[in-house]
């Protein structure tokens, strides 16, 4: 067996299979890619599977990069979802991808800093036992903002031991963690119960100190009341605080009034907190049908200082805005899955409800005082639902309709205007996807369906109720090849169509419609575990979009990703040494759309180091490796400094992590 590496988060197997849900073909505790079956009823799965065991990740952000091709740059100081690229979409922080926890939804619809804001510093990586995705809108579970994938993460169900983790790094870094398993009773009435706290703190690289803090708390129980009836509940809370240097102009770093890692406005930042619970009932009727019902409730509360324009509209105070947020969440479903000899069958029903109290942007100065309000209001968007989907197999086919119907509605009370609105809308999403496997070494298949993004309810209340909910269209055809036990090679060739590129402008709170866009592109991932000592992969992505309506050399899209690609080389010494390599890559990309300005490409290499004994692991890590000036964050921005008479239009930046070195120590009881 190939020996564990080791990496900086624990992942570890604690999940019970259930009745009518799809089992990953590779084991638990297994980690070689000949394990892995060309014809399991999800792949990507089991591949991630493995290259969760073999990468290392070190924050709850990383483990979006788990998805081949996800991009994600952070540019607030920390604290700020991570803007995430995927498919030629910049999705901002998450318009255009579905990012749930345990079933939990983690995008926020109607925002206040963006439709469909997904943040996911709650999760405590340490927790997580697998993740799973799909790219594309294929899937009849998934809706609303689920255009260019989805991912979902999940949680160990039961800890097989405790642990207390202490790291520390560059920048005044420090991290505590600990995993404590308070019940642990195996075989048909199991029961599980564990908690979970970390606590991280950071000045980061920049000339004003992030003073980053974050804390969270996470406990878990479940239990077999008996061998038909399973209970699961969870209960998280987190809260950070952070100062950001935010983005920086190119001009003023090479006129020298700034450095590359200074602020022109450095009372910039902000701090939000969550928090979440959920209860699972399943029932199991027989060994080929089974319910599930789930509830969940979050409380979400989220303030941002922010200044993009520095003096362009305010020469004497500047132009700082304040984004504030305060709602509470709602949801069910109810779901219901038979397996009928070669035929599985899901449907489910729910709905999610946002009761948002507060939502405003404001004109502020150095956080204290309130110069004018540029948008207040609260509301109500509720989210009703029904899906169904079918899986039948034989002879090597797999053909898989589904569908999937949401209904909309909106209620926004202007406090500016002392105005009320109503509206609604309605979407029914096909899925159709075809799978076939001659042989144990091949999967050709084919994936086809509609989704689509809301937009924000003050965007529906200012257009009227037009183009509420974007329809998107796409299909993927491609191939899953495993030429050699150790070796798998994934090709797809892919197309995207999204009916409008329509989101509310959060920073300015004014709606911008993009119009319609096509992307075309090509996906090659490939992994292979030559010896059982080293394990390689890479994927490779290459996107090609354009806005349909615009004149040609007019249509580029703004910050769409062209060429990316991940990958890197995981080594174990033996004696409980291991090694891991890490690079990502993406080229240079237009920044606006006649290409007039290029948001700058990178190319990034970190370095993981480990050892084990017994019951200690030890660290040690080291970003950016080579040290090179990247940017992690790009935007072309009109400002203006309070020295200048006129504006200036060029890329705004937030620069990249610079070299670092984090060490850690984990002791398991």
């Amino acid at each position: 067996m190939f020996k564990r590496i080791l990496i900086v988060v624990l992942i570890t197997a604690g999940s019970r299979a259930y009745a009518g849900e799809p089992v990953d073909s590779i084991p638990m505790k297994e980690s070689h890619l000949s394990q892995v079956e060309v014809t399991a009823p999800r792949i990507e799965r089991s591949m991630l599977k493995v290259d969760l065991k073999m990468t290392p990740v070190n924050t709850a952000q990383d483990l979006l990069r788990k998805e081949p091709g996800l991009f994600i740059a952070q540019h607030a100081g920390g604290g700020k979802a991570e803007q995430i690229f995927l498919r030629g979409f910049d999705c901002d922080h998450g318009t255009d991808i579905n990012i749930s926890a345990d079933g939990i939804p983690v995008n926020m619809v109607s925002h206040a800093h963006g439709q469909g804001y997904a943040d996911l510093h709650f999760l405590i990586p340490e927790t997580i036992e697998g993740i799973d995705f799909g790219k594309g809108a294929y899937y009849p579970s998934k809706g609303d903002l689920n255009t260019s994938g989805y991912v979902s993460f999940h949680t160990l169900d039961s800890l097989p031991s405790s642990m207390v983790k202490l790291e520390g790094g560059s920048f005044n870094t420090v991290r505590g963690t600990g995993l404590f398993n308070l019940l642990h009773k195996s075989g048909e009435r199991a029961e599980n119960a564990y908690i979970a706290a970390d606590y991280g703190y950071t000045d980061g690289p920049f000339d004003v100190k992030q003073h980053f803090n974050r804390l969270n708390l996470f406990g878990k129980y479940n239990k077999w009341l008996n061998n038909r009836n399973y209970i699961n509940f969870q209960a998280s809370t987190f809260h950070s605080s952070w100062n950001a240097s935010g983005q920086i102009p190119e001009r003023a770093v090479a006129e020298g009034l700034i450095s590359r890692w200074g602020s022109i406005d450095p009372t910039e930042g902000g701090n939000t907190q969550r928090t979440n619970a959920a209860l699972t009932w399943r029932h199991l009727f027989n060994n080929n049908a089974e319910t599930e019902s789930f509830l969940y409730y979050t409380h979400y509360e989220f303030n941002l200082f922010s200044n993009f324009t520095f003096f362009l509209k305010d020469q004497v105070h500047g132009d700082e805005i304040e984004q504030r947020d305060n709602r509470n969440m709602f949801g069910f479903r109810q779901k219901y899955t038979q397996q009928l000899g070669n035929i599985r069958w899901e449907s489910g029903i729910g709905f999610r409800l946002d009761q948002i109290m507060d939502l405003e942007l404001n004109h502020v100065y150095r956080r204290d005082s309130l110069l004018g309000r540029e948008s207040w209001g609260n509301g109500t968007v509720t989210n009703l639902y029904a899906y169904t989907g079918l899986e039948w197999r034989k002879n090597g086919w797999t053909i898989a309709p589904g569908l999937r119907f949401d209904q909309l509605l909106f209620r926004y009370h202007d406090k500016l205007l002392s105005s009320s609105s109503n509206d609604q809308a309605a979407r029914v999403s096909p899925k159709l996807n075809f799978s076939y496997s001659p042989n144990p070494h091949i999967q050709w298949y084919l994936k086809t369906g509609l989704g689509f993004h809301s937009n924000d309810m003050r965007v529906v209340v200012q257009e009227q109720g037009k183009q509420i909910m974007p329809m998107s269209a796409g299909a993927d055809l491609g191939a899953v090849w495993k030429p050699m036990y150790n070796l798998f090679i994934q090709p797809a060739i892919w197309y995207t169509y999204l009916q409008q590129e329509f989101v509310y402008v959060g920073d300015d709170a004014v709606v911008e419609p993009s119009g319609k866009s096509r992307r075309l592109g090509v996906d090659l991932s490939v992994r292979y575990q030559p010896v059982k000592w080293l394990y390689l992969d890479a994927d490779i992505n290459y996107a090609h979009g354009r806005f349909i309506d615009e004149p040609k050399g007019e249509n580029y899209i703004p910050l769409a990703p062209v060429l990316t690609s991940t990958g890197g080389a995981a080594v174990q010494f033996g004696k409980g040494f291991s090694a891991n390599m890490r690079y990502r890559y993406m080229k240079s990309r237009p920044a606006n759309e006649d290409n007039s300005i290029s948001a700058h490409g990178y190319f990034v290499n970190d370095l993981a180091l480990g050892y084990t004994r017994k019951n200690f692991e030890f660290t040690f890590g080291v970003q950016n490796l080579f040290n090179v000036n990247w940017n992690e964050a790009q935007f072309e921005t009109e400002t203006r400094l309070q020295h200048e008479k006129d504006p200036v239009t060029e890329l705004c930046i937030t620069p990249g992590t610079p070299f670092a070195l984090k060490a850690g120590v984990a002791i398991r009881f």
